[in-house]
């Protein structure tokens, strides 16, 4: 038996041809104490001084690791000393530690469909992360069927403009598609009427817009245009229709599959649709079907619409209505709808299309909203839009873009209207020179701030007033509804002769008035209108809180207290004008120190005290009427009759209307 002795290696070698790859040094200490410093720091500086009162140690500065001196909104907090009572190092060192553990880049990648394709590679560009505008957008399969199954439900409006929003983790979210698919006009259409063609095939085709429409003659009745095109047309023509089913068994797996894209769905969709033939009878082969062949009586009719307000979309929700009991209209749609409706006569549509307006009426469409219900002669809602306008016009519209839209002719009888509310007559005055700039200004998208306007008319020619000039004289009939008299603060007539915009002889007649009424003890002797006309104003609005509210009206030498109390939580309340004493607490140390005070012991005063707000679907208004009344300096005098009112709902307007008679 042959013994075989195996070579015995020494314990410190390895096998020849054996590969161990070698163990990875580990960091030194000092590439880790800069980041370590660096993440410790905002802790460190915030705990304080230690103890002993020594300051933390600071990481000492190299040439790699360098401590930053200049001060930022994140560099603050690398200093660990403490911060003591240092708040912009405090606030920027807790804003530090609250930085959340998933960037933006960390949260690209790993909600991206592949990690790999998600990060740019190319050594040649700056390294970004990929966004979704290359991929298609699919929706989700349980959205989508949420969608259908909610499209059948009575109450939902037309179809929503964006895309559905995609599956958002709880932990990380996912990027949104930058370019949404909106539905065309045929799939609107269709959105509405899918529950009809689901049942029978159309049997009248409507062409208008440059589009055909597949309609069903017994809704057709709702529209009285449309039912007299159906009854004036021809004879129905046996027209060729074509669907595949096999095909339509196919569209409707791919329609509730989240697997296709978008694109290859509507080429899907397109296919397998109805297709109308008046030509010669296509063979089996052709590609508009396959297998099935059917035939049916078909009227077509048009109709010619000549609106630039009738666009596709609102022609087809307005059509997709008429197979709907309900309006289903959205309120950036209903404007146009209700054009749609206007030129075809249906009576249910334009008044769902009406209510609609007066329910969801706001600053940025009551002048979209009043444009229609003018053109197409909705008397509703343009009391409803007037009404709107004569309570938020100073408080709401003024101070957004949309101003601008508001027609001249309504603008002009919201000036004369014996309801506007406004905080003072400058207000209004306000409100009129920032319509006039933005209507000079159409490509403008962002309200300007008064500053930038009064700068605007000042940069315009000295020689002679804005409203003398040829592009001004048509704004001279707004100006002259304005109450000027009533403007009675210097700064504020400063601003006015700033702006250049009245005639010098306008300006000299306000202050002309002025100057009587002080030298006559406050009686109005100039002014030869009627109450309204040559009354002034001040007004407020009442929130829910807080329970009561005041404002100090000072006119002539005179000063009053212009009040309202909420009585309970019901909604009453009490309304009263009190004259104030040179020593009441409430005028403010500049108003007792530089304003006039008139020492009449009694001052004749006629008023009127209105109170407005939203109550029961409708716009009330309170009046007290023309009052009069002589306030004292005493207790007894000094206060008006109370006004009081209930069940007022927040909020409140309450305009005060006040004149000095001549005694």
């Amino acid at each position: 038996m042959t013994t075989v002795e195996w070579p015995v290696l020494p314990l410190n070698r390895t096998p020849p041809g054996s590969y161990f790859p070698a163990i990875p040094p580990p960091t030194p200490p000092e590439a880790r104490s800069y980041p370590q410093a660096v993440r410790n720091a905002p802790v460190t500086a915030l705990m304080g001084i230690v103890v002993d009162g020594r300051q933390p140690e600071r990481h000492p500065e190299t040439v790699r690791c360098r401590v930053r001196k200049q001060v930022g909104s994140t560099n603050r907090w690398r200093l660990p000393q403490s911060l003591g009572s240092d708040l912009l190092g405090t606030s920027q060192a807790v804003k530090a530690i609250k930085v959340p553990a998933w960037s933006d880049s960390v949260r690209s990648i790993m909600t991206g469909e592949s990690a790999c394709t998600s990060v740019n590679r190319d050594p040649e560009k700056v390294y970004t992360f990929q966004t979704v505008e290359s991929r298609p957008f699919s929706s989700p399969r349980l959205l989508r069927k949420a969608a259908l199954s909610r499209s059948s439900s009575p109450s939902i409006p037309s179809p929503p403009r964006t895309a559905p929003a995609q599956m958002v983790s709880p932990r990380l979210a996912v990027h949104k598609p930058l370019t949404p698919h909106y539905p065309t006009p045929a799939q609107v259409f269709h959105y509405h009427s899918k529950h009809i063609f689901d049942v029978a095939g159309p049997d009248v085709v409507l062409h208008c817009l440059s589009t055909s429409w597949e309609l069903h003659k017994p809704f057709l009745q709702k529209s009285k245009v449309l039912s007299e095109l159906l009854y004036k047309a021809e004879n129905p023509k046996q027209q060729q229709f074509y669907r595949d089913r096999t095909a339509e068994t196919l569209d409707r797996y791919i329609r509730d599959s989240d697997i296709y894209s978008n694109e290859y769905q509507e080429i899907s969709q397109r296919l397998n649709t109805v297709t109308i033939s008046d030509g010669p009878r296509k063979g089996l082969s052709d590609p508009a079907h396959t297998s099935i062949q059917r035939t049916r009586n078909v009227t077509a009719i048009k109709l010619k619409i000549k609106d630039a307000n009738v666009t596709k979309e609102a022609l087809a929700i307005a059509l997709g209505n008429l197979y709907h009991d309900d309006t289903r209209v959205d309120e950036e749609d209903v404007a146009g709808v209700m054009a749609a409706a206007y030129h075809m006569q249906c009576a249910g549509l334009l008044n769902g299309c009406s209510q609609i307006m007066i329910d969801t009426v706001k600053a940025s469409n009551v002048c979209t909203y009043m444009k229609a219900a003018i053109q197409y002669e909705q008397s509703s809602v343009i009391t409803t839009c007037e009404r709107w306008l004569e309570l938020n016009l100073v408080p709401q519209l003024s101070l957004q873009i949309h101003l601008r839209e508001l027609p001249m002719e309504v603008m002009i009888k919201l000036l004369k209207s014996t309801r506007l509310f406004t905080y003072n007559e400058y207000s209004l005055y306000k409100a009129l020179c920032n319509w006039i700039f933005l209507r000079r200004h159409p490509e403008l998208h962002l309200m300007p701030s008064h500053s930038s306007i009064i700068t605007y008319f000042n940069s315009l020619p000295k020689h002679s007033a804005f409203l003398e000039r040829e592009e001004g004289q048509v704004y001279s009939g707004l100006f002259l509804s304005l109450k000027l008299h009533g403007i009675t603060d210097t700064s504020h007539l400063d601003d006015i002769q700033q702006m250049n915009i009245l005639p010098y002889q306008w300006l000299l007649r306000v202050l002309t008035q002025h100057y009587h009424s002080l030298q006559a003890g406050g009686d109005m002797r100039l002014l030869q209108y009627n109450f309204y006309s040559g009354s002034v104003r001040a007004g407020f609005i009442m929130e829910q809180d807080p329970p009561f509210y005041c404002e100090v009206m000072s006119i002539h030498g005179f000063h009053f207290e212009l009040k309202a109390v909420r009585l309970d939580a019901e909604g009453t309340y009490t309304f009263y004008i009190q004259r104030l004493k040179p020593s009441d607490p409430v005028l403010s140390f500049r108003a007792c120190e530089r304003h006039t005070f008139s020492l009449r012991q009694d001052r004749d005063v006629r008023y009127d005290i209105k109170v407005q707000c939203f109550l029961d679907g409708q716009y009330q208004c309170w009046s007290t009427g023309v009052q009069a009344h002589g306030f004292g300096l005493d207790g007894k005098t000094s206060r008006s009759k109370p006004f009081t009112l209930s069940n007022l709902k927040c909020p409140v307007y309450a305009t005060f209307h006040m004149v000095f008679p001549p005694t």
